[in-house]
């Protein structure tokens, strides 16, 4: 028993002779050593406000600051002392609060400067690390995205009031099943309804596995223009309001990504014609599409689409979605409830993708025409017969 108590009692020693020197470490250096490690990392000017040591071997960093990237007010961090002294990096907890992330996307055109060799190697000796987060915490946080790859004029996306829960990350060959949870509030314009986001799943980074459900309500669409202005011209389709809900399915195998989507109309408000107003053709093509999909629909306007890629790298775009909406049409024609004067009004590149070979384009095409020159030699007819009238 007196072995085992002088063990004990020099294990104790050991550990408060550690701890001391850590407090008297982080308490002289701890900020100026963690903000130029991160410093290299990111290659940005790191601040810290305060750096506190919480027992046991806990850190608390306040107003963390990685300009351009990250802002927190608080920051835990509470590390696994066996993992560290086996050279990896563990954590048994992460936890911010109030975190704000920025992340701006740049046009195709512009590439980044390559890395440096010193970078490089930094890289590589990260990655020769294992990286384990055992969870992860985040609240009220807010995410600043800004888009400069659709036009001249960037597009900011807020997402904001984040709920942010992951347990099990695991940043190296071994398989594991990390569990995640968000919450958010995406506050599009002001004095417009903000739109919700919630997400929820798991995945294996190592095997490319997931199963994930992403579900955004109140999506304003007018806000989100510019990414399908080069389809649509607002103005001309006289739409001044439009509210989206969206959900998704997301399923990927050995890195073969699927996500069944589902994007409905919810609420639309076109601006009214003016009496004696001309109604442009743009108009017209809103008004018979929108008649199509409530025929189809039993009222509702929705579009089901797929979207297929990589979960190690995520390919994203209007391919999809301009696909399903092609055969939304192509499915109305057969159903009957697009009538051949409606193709005159829908422009050349749709009718296309609705008909099928040469043959199909050019019937559909003279259907219409017939329709419409029957309608004008209606009316010559009664012009004539209102002439003969009065003479």
């Amino acid at each position: 028993m007196k072995i085992r108590l002088k063990i004990l009692l020099i294990v104790i020693v050991i550990l408060a002779i550690t701890y001391t020197a850590f407090y008297t470490f982080i308490l002289f250096q701890g900020k100026s050593v963690i903000a130029k490690q991160l410093g290299n990392l990111t290659q940005k000017k790191v601040s810290i406000g305060y750096l506190e040591l919480k027992p046991l071997f806990n850190l608390k960093i306040e107003k963390l600051d990685i300009p351009g990237i990250l802002k927190a007010d608080v920051l835990y961090v509470s590390p696994s002392i066996l993992g560290l002294l086996t050279g990896n990096i563990v954590l048994n907890q992460l936890r911010l609060v109030r975190p704000e992330f920025t992340y701006t996307r740049l046009p195709p055109k512009v590439m980044e400067e390559p890395l440096s060799p010193a970078e490089t190697q930094g890289f590589s000796r990260k990655h020769s690390r294992h990286f384990v987060v055992k969870y992860i915490n985040i609240q009220e946080g807010r995410i600043n995205f800004i888009d400069r790859s659709v036009g001249p004029e960037a597009i900011r996306i807020i997402i904001k009031d984040i709920k942010f829960k992951l347990s099990n990350l695991y940043l190296f060959p071994a398989t594991a099943v990390t569990n995640f949870e968000l919450k958010a509030a995406v506050p599009w314009r002001e004095n417009h309804t903000e739109g919700r986001m919630e997400a929820e799943g798991w995945l294996d980074i190592f095997k490319k596995n997931m199963q994930a459900t992403l579900k955004v309500t109140d999506i304003d669409g007018i806000y989100l223009y510019p990414y399908y202005s080069k389809w649509v011209d607002l103005e001309k389709a006289r739409i001044e309001k439009a509210s989206l809900n969206f959900t998704s399915n997301i399923h990927s195998l050995n890195n073969n990504l699927t996500a069944e989507c589902h994007l409905e109309l919810a609420d639309i408000v076109r601006k009214p014609l003016e009496p004696e107003e001309y109604e442009e053709k743009a108009s017209k093509i809103t008004g018979a599409i929108l008649d199509i999909f409530r025929a189809l629909n039993q009222g509702k306007i929705v579009l089901d689409f797929i979207i297929r890629t990589r979960m190690d790298r995520p390919e994203l775009g209007f391919g999809s979605v301009k696909s399903a909406f092609e055969e939304k049409i192509a499915l109305s024609r057969k159903a009957g409830s697009l009538k051949p004067k409606d193709i005159l009004l829908l422009p050349g590149n749709l009718v296309q993708g609705t008909a099928k070979g040469a043959t199909d384009i050019s019937r559909a095409l003279l259907e219409g025409t017939m329709a419409l020159g029957k309608e004008i030699k209606d009316a010559l007819e009664a012009a004539f017969k209102k002439v003969k009238k009065e003479e």
